[in-house]
């Protein structure tokens, strides 16, 4: 399961931040995530939690902003909507896909004290 040590990770970036932006709390943190980031997001809220505790994001509340997939398709150079990797261009049946968007995982925002 990679959504403990993404959230390890997580943790790590708001203590670093924390010391350098002189906040001493974490109430809410904003994630956007791309369907293309390989993120189970239930199992990174589960994770969230567990690494929280005693930090100073512990109790925080993690909102998860979905964005979209996006693609060229090569084949009939039009953009188009992707769900997952190497699927076919809706529009022609191209498999000549670039994906130009939907594999984000940042942070957005927080809420802090």
């Amino acid at each position: 399961m990679h959504e403990m040590s993404i959230c390890e990770g997580l943790v790590q970036v708001l203590e670093d931040q924390a010391e350098s932006q002189h906040y001493s709390r974490v109430k809410q943190v904003w994630l956007e995530i791309g369907p293309l980031a390989s993120v189970e997001t239930e199992a990174l809220r589960f994770c969230f939690d567990a690494c929280t505790r005693n930090t100073l994001a512990e109790g925080a509340v993690l909102h998860i902003i979905d964005l979209p997939g996006s693609g060229w398709c090569l084949g009939c150079s039009q953009q188009i909507k992707v769900r997952q990797r190497y699927q076919a261009c809706p529009e022609c049946g191209s498999y000549q896909v670039q994906v130009t968007g939907g594999e984000e995982l940042r942070i957005k925002e927080l809420e802090v004290d």
